[in-house]
């Protein structure tokens, strides 16, 4: 889609239509923002501007040259014109201010590419901006019902309003601005991110680069693209004069004040530098200033003279002076008009002429009032000359008689003019009295004017109406009839044409809001899929610094297990490093970095992440463990685990089927577990699960004691204490605990409490909360997927899945198993409590619910499958111990170092196949056979040595005294 003029266009990211965010489109007026690093002329890339506090000099000089602003014009060329053209920059008004200031500003405009910001400043010539628009995360709006020219760009902090000379305006800027928008957006360099898979894994750095390209795929256009506005966008409305405002001061930025001065500064001194050589010259000034100065001095320096007459002579030299010092400023001012008429290099000749013409005008009147002041000066040196020769006259006088009469003569005239001063003040308070009367009678006569001027206007319209009806009903006399009131409605094809043209503006805002939502959702995807590469690349980051830091204290554990402290010298190096690296939080760093899967001291169902083992050397291994946890779980998120969540979400209701099958192996999300688990529960129990069954046991607990109860209360204390549910005597989770094992004792008299229950009922209780829930999830197990005998007092059952466990080693794990043998190693010691407990206590959490999730679906075969993988998983590790009791130590925790849960399971669904459940039974079949013959040969012993010990006592009896009859005797 194309908006704008040629040069300037966008293609949208995607072809797939999706639902856009709804767009509050909102009015805010607010003030002008804080001053950005911006543009200082129309044709130039913004530069960064100094603060305000400290302005730099590159700041000042960043404006226009000294050639003025025509000079930072692009040379004629094809590549500058091109370059022109596509410059976004003009004159357009912008709301903004406070109180009585409030109100539009005419501002100009100039968009910046490198940081889509659109900078605005008073004028085209200022060198610094009042602040900026970022357009980066923008919207933009234009409401029908607003003044013409009017809209919005909307962003994060605020709602600017601006408004355009005319409507074309409006949307070309609107198209250009959503261009230029675009353009920023899709000019991001791709990103290069790993994604995980199987081979990624600890020693396979071999990564797969994704890439993020703009989508070229085109789209169809919204609305036609506006033509360029001829003179009101472009560089060449820098040429144009900025819009004149009702008054100056609601122009200027008061907020931005420092700014504006700045700006000022900087014009004027461009205009200093650009000034010719013309000038005013100020000779005959200086020079009658420097008479009247020679003067004073004169008479100062005369010693004859009196007092009383110096002083009057020189405060009127002085007040020459002051004359001429003012008029020598006023003709400083008046030559610096030549200067800064001289500074407007970019105006066009007629307004140079139509300058000139205003100064010559100026200079006129100038000349004017120079010759009045001249007409004052003549006057006021001939009073001057007329009081010196009377002075003169009384210093040359011989008698007292002729200089008191010269006194007195004064004295009359003084008197007389006195008598003058007053009658002139009563002669012009009554003319200020006759002037306001005047002036009363001028308003009154000027309301009068007024109110003819109203009367004879509405005559006029109601003439003009009566023309144009009188003219109607000539053209149309049918029309005539209707009535005086018909002229007071429009005609029905007026109605229908101000409907057309207000059909067509909804028409041309719906398409430009469409194209406008269009578009943002478009950055909007993208975006987020930046945003998600970006968070795959951090994973993987954090993962490899994990297996970095693992491996680092796997070489510190290997060096402490070969250098013991006590006898090298670097073994306190060693044993510091070994704190060091048990001291380390797996939280370090949160504060600084983003935690995309965080390692948390428990996790979601309350089991420790990290073992709490007292020996040095295993806390060492818990560390490397927690380690290589968080570094599978960051690698699988994104790459396996995410996946699996979306295929659960689109699962609506539940039924067996093969790709559930193969879901449920692969792990359920923990949103979805607890309703699975449910599910598969219920399909095995559905037939002997009655309402209200829980309750009547739990009534029988309360009234009856169970023999297991003392069992049940020793075993509650040691269920799962690596989760912080059960480890406190007080938790709820203990007393449910306890109300479902009492419950199943009494629901299978025949096993009644079984050491083990105890884990299968707590994993229960975490996964389901609900206590009957837990209840019912036991006695699947035990009584559904177990046989029959599985947690008898005997144990048949389990004795003989140890046997058939050791028959499928031997099938699978030939190496391993010869191995185990040579060294005279009895597994059973080690896996007889997996498949009593179904690995609880032994797989970290994470696994072992995995491992219950296939279990409860397919049941114990699930079992068997990753017992195998387990001995699998570590076959190499156990075939490099070559002694008995180390690898009995081995044994001991070697399923607590399995972090790799995906690893496992395809070792147990994959590696360990053909697993058929015939053969199974079959070989279940065979060794039970074999353990109840062996079974019955030791009770035949046991009977056969309990018969001879009875006979061997009664004949040691015969031949002995009693302790009665020895006494007796």
């Amino acid at each position: 889609m194309r908006l704008g003029p040629p040069g300037c266009s966008w293609v949208p990211p995607g072809s797939e239509e999706e639902a856009a965010p709804p767009l509050a489109f909102t009015s805010e007026m607010e003030e002008e923002t804080p001053r950005e690093p911006g543009p200082p002329a129309p044709d130039e890339a913004p530069p960064e501007p100094a603060s305000e506090e400290d302005p730099s000099p590159e700041a000042e000089k960043g404006a226009a040259s000294p050639e003025g602003p025509e000079a930072a014009l692009p040379k004629p060329g094809k590549e500058a014109k091109d370059r022109a053209a596509e410059k976004l920059c003009g004159y357009l008004l912008k709301f903004g201010g406070k109180g009585p200031i409030k109100g539009w500003k005419s501002r100009w405009f100039l968009y910046d590419e490198k940081k889509c910001h659109l900078y605005y400043s008073r004028t085209a010539q200022d060198a610094n901006p009042l602040g900026s628009i970022d357009l980066a995360t923008a919207t933009f709006d234009c409401r029908l019902e607003a003044e013409e020219g009017t809209f919005e760009i909307k962003t994060a902090s605020r709602v600017f309003t601006l408004k355009a000379v005319n409507k074309q305006t409006m949307m070309y800027w609107l198209q250009q601005l959503q261009c230029k928008r675009w353009e920023y957006n899709n000019s991001q360099p791709g990103i290069l991110v790993s994604r995980v898979t199987d081979e990624t894994l600890p020693g396979n750095p071999s990564p797969l680069h994704i890439t993020l390209e703009p989508d070229n795929a085109e789209t169809d256009e919204f609305f036609c693209p506006v033509k360029t506005p001829t003179g009101l966008v472009g560089i060449a409305a820098a040429s144009q004069p900025v819009p004149e405002m009702p008054t100056t001061l609601q122009n200027i930025s008061l907020k931005h004040l420092r700014t504006e001065i700045q700006n000022t500064m900087h014009n004027i001194c461009s205009n200093k530098q650009s000034r010719g050589n013309g000038r005013v010259s100020q000779g005959d000034e200086s020079q009658k200033f420097g008479e009247n100065q020679n003067e004073e001095q004169h008479l100062q320096a005369d010693p004859g003279l009196p007092g009383k007459e110096t002083e009057e002579y020189s405060r009127s030299t002085q007040k020459s002076g002051l004359t001429a010092n003012f008029i020598q400023k006023a003709k400083k001012q008046n030559s610096n008009f030549h200067i800064f008429t001289e500074g407007l290099c970019e105006k066009h000749v007629q307004d140079k002429v139509g300058a000139l013409q205003q100064q010559v005008l100026m200079l006129t009147e100038d000349l004017k009032s120079q010759k009045e002041l001249v007409k004052i000066l003549h006057k006021a040196l001939e009073a001057a000359q007329q009081e010196k020769r009377a002075c003169s006259t009384y210093l040359t006088a011989t008698e007292d008689k002729d200089r008191l009469e010269l006194v007195r003569h004064k004295v009359r005239q003084i008197a007389e003019l006195r008598k003058h001063v007053e009658s002139l003040q009563q002669d012009k308070k009554a003319l200020e009295d006759t002037l306001g009367l005047r002036e009363e009678h001028i308003k009154e006569l000027q309301q009068h004017v007024q109110l003819l001027m109203d009367k004879n206007h509405a005559k006029q319209q109601v003439i003009f109406k009566l023309t144009e009806k009188v003219t109607k009903d000539f053209m149309d006399p049918r029309k005539a009839a209707d009535g005086p009131d018909s002229a007071a409605f429009l005609h029905p094809h007026e109605k229908v044409e101000d409907l057309k043209d207000d059909i067509e503006a909804y028409r041309i805002q719906n398409r430009f809001l469409n194209s406008e939502i269009y578009q943002v959702t478009k950055i909007w995807r993208n975006a987020a899929e930046k945003e998600k590469v970006l968070l795959m690349k951090c994973a993987y980051l954090q993962a490899k610094n994990c297996q970095i830091e693992s491996k680092y204290l796997t070489v510190l554990r290997k060096l402490q297990d070969m250098l013991p402290s006590e006898e090298s010298e670097y073994g306190e190096m060693l044993k510091k490093l070994v704190h060091e690296a048990l001291q380390w939080d797996l939280k370090e760093g949160a504060a600084d970095s983003m935690k995309l899967n965080p390692i948390s001291e428990y996790d979601d169902y309350g089991f420790m992440t990290v073992p709490d083992y007292e020996v040095e050397d295993l806390k060492l291994l818990a560390k490397i463990q927690a380690l290589e946890i968080r570094s599978n779980n960051l690698l699988n998120h994104e790459a396996v685990e995410k996946p699996l969540r979306e295929k659960w979400d689109s699962i609506g209701e539940l039924s067996p089927s093969a790709d559930l099958k193969h879901l449920i192996r692969s792990g359920i999300p923990p949103e979805h577990r607890q309703r699975v688990w449910k599910w598969m529960i219920s399909l095995r129990v559905r037939p002997t699960q009655a309402p209200n069954h829980y309750d009547l046991l739990l009534k029988k607990c309360e009234t009856m004691e169970h023999p297991a109860f003392r069992q049940i209360e020793l075993d509650l204390n040691r269920t799962l204490t690596n989760n912080k549910h059960f480890t406190s005597p007080t938790s709820k989770f203990i007393s449910k605990l306890r109300r479902i094992l009492l419950a199943f004792s009494w629901q299978n008299p025949t096993i009644g409490y079984c050491q083990g229950l105890n884990r299968l009922a707590a994993i229960a209780l975490l996964i389901l909360e609900e206590e009957e829930s837990a209840f019912w999830c036991l006695v699947c197990i035990v009584e559904t997927i177990m046989p029959a005998d599985y947690y008898s007092k005997m144990l048949i059952a389990s004795q003989v899945d140890q046997r058939v466990l050791q028959d499928f080693l031997s099938e699978k794990l030939p190496r391993l198993m010869a191995h185990l043998e040579q060294h005279k190693i009895d597994l059973s010691l080690i896996t007889f409590n997996w498949f009593l407990v179904i690995f609880v206590d032994s797989l970290i959490s994470d696994i072992l619910l995995k491992v219950w999730d296939a279990f409860l679906y397919e049941g114990i075969k699930v079992i068997f499958r990753y017992a195998l993988a387990i001995f699998k998983y570590n076959e190499e590790a156990i075939l490099r111990i070559h002694d008995s009791l180390e690898i009995y130590q081995y044994l001991r925790f070697f399923t607590k170092t399995i972090c790799n849960g995906r690893k496992l399971m395809n070792i147990a669904f994959n590696d360990m196949n053909p697993f058929p459940m015939k053969q199974l039974r079959n070989r279940r079949a065979v060794h039970r056979e074999k353990l109840e013959t062996e079974l019955r040969e030791l009770e035949h012993i046991k009977a056969e040595f309990l018969k001879e010990r009875a006979m061997q006592g009664s004949k040691s009896l015969e031949g002995c005294m009693s302790e009665d009859e020895e006494e007796t005797s």
